[in-house]
């Protein structure tokens, strides 16, 4: 069976477009990228949320008429500076105009430990995360009622590409204390899932990571019937897709 994801996104790193077809074979993905045009390589706060208006409703105007089977709005720290409750209604917005099934990154992170049962949680976020990044991540679980016990960039090379699978599992199992109950692994240009299964192991507790949950969550929306192995117990789990 083959899925089709269209992904909207402001990052030029490759992320959900490796990691999706990696998780489940079956699933391709086109990219559209949200033209930002940022003055710097960290945009502010204020410039992540002027993402998510025309840039983005531009980008999304790429998938109209498509035959893409749902589409994913990949970007962790835009969801950080809107918020759960704007990014809820972003998707409802790009949900109602395509004619699609959408999800984003956070607000599937949100469901996804919530069916989980998690409560206290570590965010672990890419090395090119800053303390605002850190702080904002904070913020926006706390709003939807999670314990954050810590928010870390982690200390790994800036370049995606010399980032390892065992550096990562390494660096991620020294920095989660024990009395968290799930760990959140933010960022879509972070290519992280290779070490869901190795730290779930060593931590005996789930391991998110954004394009795991964003793809959890898609194939529910788009009901597709998707089995993937090896990246997490979060896929052991399923639900209703939303409104039904």
């Amino acid at each position: 069976m083959v899925i089709r994801i269209g992904v909207l996104t402001p990052h030029a790193a490759t992320g959900p477009e490796a990691e999706f077809p990696q998780m489940a074979p079956g699933v391709l993905s086109c990219v559209a990228r949200v033209s930002a045009g940022w003055k710097e390589s960290q945009p502010t706060a204020t410039e992540l949320r002027a993402l998510t208006a025309s840039p983005l409703d531009d980008a999304a105007a790429t998938f109209d008429g498509s035959t893409v089977d749902a589409i994913a709005y990949a970007s962790t720290t835009s969801a950080y500076a809107i918020g759960f409750e704007v990014e809820q209604a972003l998707v409802s917005r790009l949900a109602e105009r395509l004619g699609t099934p959408v999800a984003s990154t956070c607000a599937s992170a949100v469901l996804a430990l919530h069916i989980l049962g998690a409560e206290r949680i570590a965010l672990v976020h890419p090395p090119w995360f800053d303390a605002e990044e850190n702080d904002l991540g904070t913020a926006y679980f706390q709003t939807q009622g999670f314990d954050v016990v810590s928010a870390a960039s982690a200390d790994l090379p800036h370049d995606p590409r010399r980032i390892s699978t065992d550096d990562l599992t390494a660096w991620t199992a020294g920095a989660v204390s024990d009395d968290t109950e799930a760990v959140f692994v933010g960022g879509n240009g972070f290519r992280a899932t290779g070490a869901i299964d190795a730290l779930e192991a060593e931590l005996g507790r789930p391991v998110l990571t954004a394009n795991q949950v964003l793809l959890w969550n898609l194939l529910v929306e788009a009901g597709a019937s998707v089995e993937v192995n090896g990246y997490g117990r979060l896929f052991a789990h399923t639900r209703q897709p939303a409104g039904r």
